[in-house]
């Protein structure tokens, strides 16, 4: 195994965490700033206000992108396990 080898590997397990975990970031982050610019509007200081909707929005990414993100992650321990005979013979 060399050690281009080993940065690769270590590339690709970077690539797809960012890429499992986008779905929900984003959801979290785009519900977080509505939220927070509606208390800013309307001065309603309530901390379970921004809570509750990130929690069923992220929710809902998660139940519409789990299917995604299930068939990235088998594709992507498919490949690396494909790769072991070839790993190991360098």
């Amino acid at each position: 195994m060399t050690d281009t080898q080993i940065v690769e590997i270590g590339l690709q397990a970077m690539t797809i965490s960012a890429k499992m975990s986008a779905p929900t970031l984003l959801t979290a982050l785009g519900i977080g700033f509505a939220i927070s610019l509606f208390q800013s509007v309307t001065q309603i200081q309530e901390a379970t206000l921004s809570f509750v909707p990130k929690a069923i929005a992220c929710g809902a990414a998660l139940l519409f992108a789990g299917n995604w993100m299930l068939h990235e992650m088998m594709t992507y321990t498919t490949q690396l396990f494909e790769k072991i005979p070839q790993l190991l013979a360098s």
